[in-house]
């Protein structure tokens, strides 16, 4: 079983070591030259650990915490082994959601780069068409989420019989989103005699009888511990007791805190996630929203935006708490309490990456310290009691470097410091399925509404009519006018009425003309 070196957890240690290049690990020129050019030259410990297993064929279980480079520990084993040039995939790795599907296409594509690998990403939410031409091409290398793997796969569109080696990454949440069953049914479809890898940065006991189950011999390799305070000595923690109603303007006065730089901001629902990115541009910061909502081109504009620096803060769910690797964010917001201590240790994984430092703020509810205690309790955090903390209180400023005077709007001489989500073109990809968000992309309906012109509503001319004869001689302007049978519902009234025949007055079954001469002849009578 590999393990760290004693003291490995102090990230003084690293910097004081000599530290290990992918060269002197066994990877090929190619790569590492390809690493080299992107600025990437030594190996992370996960990697070090990982990459001599795994260029040895055997089955890893890795786990280490998130931004530590478990995407090339597996990757440039997987690029320098398998056959490049076929048809059918070689190497399959599968992802539980489509941001992270993306970044390890991204990193894969870049250390293969000068290999010429051929690198696929599938997942749902992007049209078929694309991705049926690419497998039909050849390809080397398929990434993808459980769903459109499967999809691809029943289509017959892709063949995994010559995958030689199987990845699965963060599969601990691929579990917590109920992907057990497709796992399953993709890895009947793989030759048993492969190489299996399985990553990630918890290891519940699911994922051990996961792995007894389909790896053969398996090497552990745990570069560091999983809890959130061994993992992550680069982020600072810190915990507020909040209150609902104070939280708006929390988060904005914590946003104007010095060197403060792109920022995450974590809701627990999608409603939370839009009502806190409009609440924020309205006190103007340059933010947006990602959530399961929103159409898949949406959410991969606002996470393109959010990486190039155009926006300065991204409000979500967790489903961006993995997948998003971005080296330059500085601040976690957990706006409202996570539900559990794997999702608070991925959620401040997305600060303090590849060794920077960051700040994790977690604003907690009343509602939930029951809830936080039990996260504190299992993490072993120092936050067993937070403290009571107002947009006003003196030691929020002070712990968080929030400058006195500080509002809870931005001011006008600091706004429009970024380019905006609207300067990243919102890019056509053939959707499929329904675009379920409520919230309109605006380029996209502003483009719709200027190039369409909108149709003229066609006048009508109706006729007064009484005891179904026209009123003061209208009947031939009502003749002359158009019909309006192109109109449902006045064609079944007109058909209704053309059935019935004109109405008449009647009282107790007579006309009411007749009755009332009735009524006269009796009185002459009397």
């Amino acid at each position: 079983m590999g393990r760290a070196a004693p003291g490995s957890r102090d990230p003084a240690y690293w910097r004081l070591k000599a530290l290990t290049t992918f060269r002197e690990l066994g990877v090929v020129p190619e790569i590492a030259d390809a690493l080299e050019a992107e600025g990437i030259v030594q190996a992370f410990p996960i990697q070090e650990l990982a990459l001599p297993i795994a260029l040895g064929g055997h089955d890893i279980i890795g786990q280490a915490r998130t931004g530590t480079g478990k995407t090339l520990a597996f990757g440039a084993a997987l690029l320098q082994r398998i056959e490049h040039g076929g048809r059918a995939p070689r190497a399959l790795v599968v992802a539980p959601t489509r941001e992270l599907a993306l970044q390890v296409t991204d990193d894969l594509l870049v250390a293969g780069g000068k290999l010429g690998s051929r690198v696929l990403s599938v997942y749902g939410g992007r049209a078929y068409e694309p991705q049926i031409t690419a497998l039909r091409e050849g390809v080397d290398v398929v990434v993808g989420t459980p769903g459109r793997l499967l999809d691809l796969v029943k289509q017959k569109h892709l063949d995994l019989s010559q995958v030689g080696i199987l990845v699965l990454d963060e599969a601990d949440r691929m579990l917590d989103l109920g992907f057990l069953p497709d796992i399953e049914r993709i890895i009947e479809r793989i030759p048993a005699q492969r190489q299996t890898m399985l990553f990630s940065a918890t290891m519940p006991g699911e994922i051990v009888a996961l792995s007894r189950r389909y790896l053969t011999r398996p090497t552990n390799v745990r570069a560091e511990s999983h809890t959130e305070s061994d993992a992550t000595p680069q982020v600072v923690q810190h915990v507020f007791q909040a209150h609902q109603m104070d939280k708006p303007e929390m988060l904005a006065r914590l946003l104007q805190a010095e060197n403060r730089g792109l920022t995450m901001v974590f809701c627990q629902t999608k409603r939370a996630c839009d009502r806190v990115a409009a609440d924020l541009a309205q006190r103007g910061f340059d933010a947006a929203a990602v959530h399961g909502d929103l159409g898949q081109s949406q959410r991969e504009r606002a996470l393109r935006a959010f990486r190039n620096g155009k926006i300065g803060v991204l409000v979500a769910t967790d489903v961006a708490a993995r997948g998003l690797d971005v080296d330059d964010v500085t601040h976690v917001v957990n706006y409202e309490c996570p539900d559990s201590a794997d999702t608070y240790v991925h959620r401040i994984g997305r600060t303090g990456r590849a060794g920077k430092e960051g700040v994790a703020v977690t604003l907690v509810d009343w509602s939930d310290l029951t809830r936080w205690k039990l996260i504190n309790g299992t993490l072993g955090l120092p936050f067993a009691e937070p403290e009571e903390t107002y947009s006003t209180s003196p030691h929020f400023f002070a712990t968080l470097g929030i400058p006195e005077g500080t509002k809870g709007r931005l001011p006008a001489e600091l706004r429009n410091g970024r380019a905006g989500l609207d300067a990243e073109e919102l890019e056509d990809i053939g959707e499929t399925g329904k675009v379920r968000s409520h919230v309109r992309d605006r380029d996209r309906d502003r483009d719709h509404d200027r190039e369409r012109p909108r149709p003229r509503r066609r006048k009508r001319s109706r006729a007064r009519t009484r005891a179904g004869k026209p009123v003061e001689g209208t009947a031939s302007a009502s003749s002359e006018a158009p019909k309006a049978d192109d109109n449902v519902v006045d064609a079944v009234a007109t058909e209704r009425k053309r059935s019935r025949g004109p109405r008449r007055r009647t009282r107790a079954g007579k006309p009411a003309a007749a009755q009332a001469a009735d009524t006269a002849d009796s009185q002459q009578t009397a």
